[in-house]
């Protein structure tokens, strides 16, 4: 004990400064966090607002009084994950929204596969974690279904590989462990 006082005398006003400016750094960066992982943010882009009006329709939508929101899928549960995702996949998207002209529902449709592989290869590098916040328990009703819900894990199988197009407008089903594999599809 002695230690940490000879160590604080005459480092008081530092420590407490310090101190200060740590915790309004992580709170601005927690707050900036949850604004830029908003509803309200995310659709800002008016490229934004084709997948948006794609989720309001879709059945994943109001079922069972649940409105998710872009961030509900799009990103991942942890904090300094979303931190990381923000940081590499925002500036690409930023970037992206600068590079391509994508102001009308035709434009956004030619880059739409590409969109849809990069949001289903990060879903399958998350292990699809995301799926099962609302998900926990699946119980397919056909014996199929029921078959396959039993390889998941134990095959690499997550919920992508097989539930594509649920939300958005339809973009051809990718296998996307060939993808991998073939090199077609790389995960970020």
């Amino acid at each position: 004990m002695g230690l940490i006082k000879g160590f604080l005398k005459g480092r008081r006003i530092t420590v407490a400064v310090t101190a200060i400016i740590t915790l309004a750094a992580v709170y601005g960066v927690y707050r900036t966090e949850r604004h830029i992982s908003s509803y309200k943010f995310c659709t800002s882009c008016h490229s934004m607002t084709f997948p948006d009006a794609e989720t309001k329709k879709s059945s994943h939508f109001g079922r069972l009084g649940i409105y998710p929101e872009c961030k509900d899928c799009h990103l991942p549960p942890r904090f300094l994950q979303r931190i990381f995702t923000h940081l590499t996949e925002g500036v690409h998207d930023t970037i992206g929204n600068f590079k391509y002209d994508l102001n009308t529902k035709e434009k956004f449709d030619k880059h739409r596969a590409a969109f849809a592989h990069i949001a289903r290869a990060a879903m399958k590098k998350t292990d699809s974690v995301n799926c099962r916040k609302c998900h926990k328990a699946p119980n397919p009703a056909s014996d199929y279904g029921k078959m396959q819900h039993k390889k998941i894990g134990s095959s690499g199988t997550t919920c992508i590989d097989c539930h594509q197009n649920l939300v958005h407008e339809y973009v051809p089903e990718e296998d996307i462990a060939k993808g991998i594999e073939e090199g077609r599809i790389v995960l970020r």
